[in-house]
């Protein structure tokens, strides 16, 4: 692998096992990188190429020869009709064939080894009633010769089936997808299948379902959007969250990385988107009710628009076409006044949807705002239940703190006013001890005073007349040596 395929300026680039992504191709990829854990042993990377230029990848499935799923970015319709040329690659079925060009199927058979053995053909859809219904619808794209014809790109639909999957990717690339992304210059997009067990002459794998996934990479104001579509023709288009998606896709992948910028998403651009995605669902149920009532619908010719082109039929016999120019006239007035009566009946109906619709809007409106305003009202009387509990035990212990207190207060009056009492009663009740016991010894003090008294005034008495007597003594016996003295002859 890894070979350029080229015809008239259209390639194709198969991208080898060793290379862990999509080569030139990853940049149609969130990031710069491809889903993951959708890649198996059987499964082909291919980068798709136009006129010189990388134009979207796909993920093949050469066990159940369909899409895995193909990446494209900002899709850019072109005017005008598209040639038909579905080609086969020949290096999937034969990786050493030498043909570096996609071809026709008739020009593989006898130039390529085991054609058909990886890859479906045309061949496998004739006399089927499965059509070739592109992941990458040639009217999102801008290439309008090569790109999106080949049946790499292709899986079976049925022709009611295909009709509204392109009615959906148009209605949501052209009113919700791309305006709700800026310019779409950021606008990545996976669109892939989940196969069934129901097989087209047992080879091709019909899808169970198809999916849509869109990553908006716009800085602050980005978004991811998921959509699934079943095969069954009654059902309609879904929208879901891409966590969702990837629950419903085999080996629960991711299909962006970091699930393209989750934690900044702008919640409001995708309830815009989400709007329109109601009335794409509310358009396709009008179409299958108009279906369902007539075969001649308008709205089944716009939806075939979108399709492929197929061949042209043989041509009539001159019987056929003069009586068809006969019948022309008539038949056009019939179906003239078809559609008037139709338009008018589409009309009435249509008034009467957007009226009831509006009024079951208005009464989900009412509801929800009841139920909302009920169930805050039971949530807060639930939370005062749920406190009353709390509180009532919060007042409970304040009232025994209080309790407590005012007891511990009366015990302490009640103690200071005991004590008073107490003190008086001990104090009269040892007065006439202390009293009885105390007069003795007062009368021995006075005893004792009495005769230390009289002890002091003898000693004084007696002391200033032995003194007095001294002094005389000693006057006389100095009077008598003196004379004794002088007079010692006389004497």
């Amino acid at each position: 692998y890894g070979t350029i395929l080229a015809l008239a300026g259209s390639e194709c680039r198969l991208v080898g096992e060793e290379e862990a992504g999509f080569g030139e191709c990853d940049k149609f990829f969130y990031a710069g990188t491809p889903p993951a854990g959708l890649a198996t042993d059987s499964h082909v990377k291919i980068c798709q190429r136009a006129e010189g230029a990388e134009r979207f990848a796909t993920l093949y499935s050469t066990r159940d020869r369909i899409p895995v799923y193909s990446a494209f970015r900002h899709p850019r319709p072109a005017p005008g009709g598209a040639e038909q040329r579905w080609l086969v690659e020949p290096q999937i079925d034969d990786p050493h064939s030498n043909l570096e060009e996609v071809i026709n199927e008739a020009e593989a058979i006898t130039s390529v080894n085991s054609l058909g053995s990886k890859q479906a053909l045309n061949t496998d859809y004739l006399d089927s009633d499965y059509r070739k219904g592109q992941l990458y619808p040639f009217s999102l794209s801008s290439d309008l010769q090569i790109a999106t014809f080949t049946l790499t790109n292709s899986a079976p639909m049925t022709q009611s089936f295909q009709e509204r999957w392109y009615m959906n990717l148009n209605s949501l690339m052209d009113r919700a997808l791309t305006p709700q992304c800026g310019s779409g210059e950021d606008l990545y997009i996976l669109t892939g299948t989940v196969p069934s067990d129901l097989k087209v002459k047992d080879k091709v794998a019909v899808p169970e379902f198809v999916w849509l996934a869109a990553c908006c990479a716009i800085p602050g104001g980005g978004w991811a959007m998921g959509f699934v579509k079943h095969t069954r023709d009654s059902d309609i288009i879904e929208d879901v969250m891409v966590k969702d998606l990837q629950k419903l896709l085999p080996f629960n992948p991711q299909l962006f990385q970091n699930n393209c910028g989750e934690t900044e998403q702008d919640t409001e651009k995708m309830k815009k988107i989400l709007e329109v995605v109601n009335q794409v669902q509310d358009e396709e149920r009008m179409a299958q009710s108009q279906e369902s009532s007539s075969p001649l619908s308008s709205t089944r010719s716009k939806r075939s628009a979108l399709l492929p082109p197929e061949a042209s039929e043989g041509s009539s016999s001159f019987l056929g076409k003069l009586m068809g120019f006969i019948a022309t006239p008539f038949i056009k007035l019939f179906q003239l006044i078809y559609y008037l009566v139709v338009a008018i009946l589409k009309n009435i109906v249509y008034l009467l949807w957007c009226v009831t619709k509006q009024v079951i809007n208005g009464i989900e409106s009412c509801l929800y705002r009841l139920g909302s305003a009920t169930i805050s009202y039971f949530i807060a009387i639930g939370e005062e239940l749920v406190s009353i509990p709390w509180k009532v035990l919060k007042v409970m212990v304040r009232v025994i703190r209080a309790i407590l207190r005012i007891l511990c207060c009366l015990l302490k009056a009640i103690c200071r006013v005991l004590s008073i009492p107490v003190r008086v009663l001990v104090d009269v009740a040892t007065f006439p001890m202390y009293t009885m016991g105390a007069i003795p010894i007062v009368c021995k003090d006075i005893a004792v005073g009495l005769g230390g008294t009289a002890s002091l005034l003898f000693d004084t008495a007696f002391g200033t007349l032995g003194g007095l007597f001294q002094v005389v003594f000693s006057v006389f016996k100095r009077i008598g040596y003196q004379v004794t003295f002088e007079n010692s002859g006389e004497l």
